[in-house]
């Protein structure tokens, strides 16, 4: 797997690798990550995909981190 770019964000840390005929997304907060796999001939080069990171991505982004966060804060809490 080959990095491509460090994307720049306040909020989480976004790494753009290539591998296999896919793009894979990584965002980072924290100890939690979100992958996503983008096809390359779904988008036009690395640029194609840093145009998909809106606001609104990164908000959902974001609120499913928290999600993720809440969640495994539940079951440390019954199972711990």
């Amino acid at each position: 797997m080959r990095v491509v770019a460090d994307i720049p964000n306040p909020h989480v840390k976004i790494t753009l690798h290539s591998y296999n005929g896919k793009y894979i997304l990584k965002l980072e907060k924290a100890n939690l990550e979100q992958i996503y796999k983008i096809e390359e001939t779904e988008v036009m080069g690395d640029e194609g995909v840093k145009a998909l990171i809106d606001e609104e991505f990164i908000e959902g982004v974001l609120n499913r981190f928290q999600d993720m966060r809440d969640i495994f804060v539940s079951t440390v809490r019954r199972n711990g």
